[in-house]
């Protein structure tokens, strides 16, 4: 990580705290109410920052970093990040597959069904 990294980090960590100090410390709501939007807006690049998830799950049996549902030219498609307990579509265990309407995703204990436009 290079000495502009940690510096962006730096500052990001600084003005979340400020923002969040103001927030809790200030009377007017008005005021508040701005602060809160901006906390939320630098929270934001923290997420992309941090190559965060885009949805994050709360279930033991899902990995971090468990899958990736995406959109290419073919379609819709779901595929495997080299998780521990894997993804199914259909019953079946995949690394990469298409999606089409009525099929069904499992991770761990979620299951996730797809419906697509006609």
């Amino acid at each position: 990580m290079t000495g502009l990294a940690w510096a962006l980090d730096g500052a990001l960590v600084l003005l979340l705290l400020g923002l969040a100090a103001r927030v809790v410390l200030t009377r007017d709501l008005f005021e508040a109410t701005v602060l809160f939007i901006g906390f939320g807006l630098t929270l934001s690049l923290v997420w992309v920052r941090l190559g965060a998830p885009d949805l994050a799950l709360a279930e033991a049996t899902i990995s971090r970093a468990h899958a990736a549902i995406g959109f290419d030219a073919e379609g819709f498609f779901v595929e495997d990040l080299g998780s521990t307990n894997g993804t199914m579509v259909n019953g079946a265990r995949i690394t990469r597959q298409r999606l089409k309407s009525e099929d069904e995703i499992v991770m761990g204990k979620l299951r996730i069904g797809v419906s697509l436009p006609a």
